[in-house]
């Protein structure tokens, strides 16, 4: 099974609106492993890894995130699947 990955930065009303919890959900909904973070420049970050269909919607749906998010951009760059294995919140960077 091919796996790929992609690094995201989200900008926009992306925090203090439960984006990295839904992320967090959305992800293992999809099976994917990875990571989310806020940034301290009001940004989220996250990693995610799985099959190229399951990225892409999530992708597709982390545009809308959760009903008070107002994602204004998505960065995407492909980047080497690291293994992971579980999706996980992470500190603020």
């Amino acid at each position: 099974m091919t796996m790929i990955a992609r690094h995201l930065l989200i900008t926009g009303q992306v925090q203090g609106v439960f984006y990295r919890n839904w992320t967090v959900q959305t992800a293992r909904d999809l099976n994917l492993a990875g990571w989310v973070r806020n940034k301290a420049d009001g940004r989220v970050e996250a990693w995610v890894e799985g099959t190229p269909e399951a990225v892409e919607l999530f992708i597709q749906r982390a545009h809308e995130g959760p009903p008070a998010a107002r994602v204004a951009n998505i960065d995407s760059a492909e980047v080497a699947p690291e293994g992971l294995t579980t999706f996980d919140k992470r500190p603020t960077a």
